[in-house]
């Protein structure tokens, strides 16, 4: 895991998961998935007028032509802080107050969470919650 004291934002002296993720997950990073195929990162893009988190998820209907799919920096930081304040992350909290980011598709929240899992944050525990580590 790493250290949260050295990545202070500006904006408040608050951690932003957002440089976490820039510096630890790359390109081809394999998000995991607790009940789907995993996907794999792609590059750092724009989504929804702001740079995101740009991913691959399979294209069952021309596996050669993988759909693409992304999660905003904001959108990290509000579930996140959800993740920090709550010690959960929920379906039902990211559907409420991340209704754009569900509306790309529904694997945005697992890899929100896989995300978090991936940095040590989260642990999946049930259907619909990653529980804080």
């Amino acid at each position: 895991m790493v250290n949260d004291d050295r990545y202070r934002a500006v904006i408040g002296g608050k951690a932003m998961i957002a440089d976490r993720i820039r510096e630890s997950i790359v390109s081809g990073t394999v998000i995991p998935k607790p009940e789907a195929e995993a996907n794999v990162v792609k590059v750092w893009g724009k989504r929804r007028g702001e740079t995101a988190l740009v991913y691959c998820i399979p294209n069952h209907g021309n596996p050669s032509k993988p759909h693409e799919k992304g999660v905003t920096e904001s959108e990290f930081e509000k579930a996140f802080s959800e993740l920090k304040d709550s010690g959960e992350f929920t379906r039902a909290w990211f559907n409420k107050h991340l209704p754009n980011c569900a509306k790309e598709g529904a694997c945005n929240y697992t890899t929100i969470g896989g995300i978090f899992v991936l940095l040590g944050e989260a642990t999946y525990l049930s259907r619909g919650v990653y529980e804080r580590r």
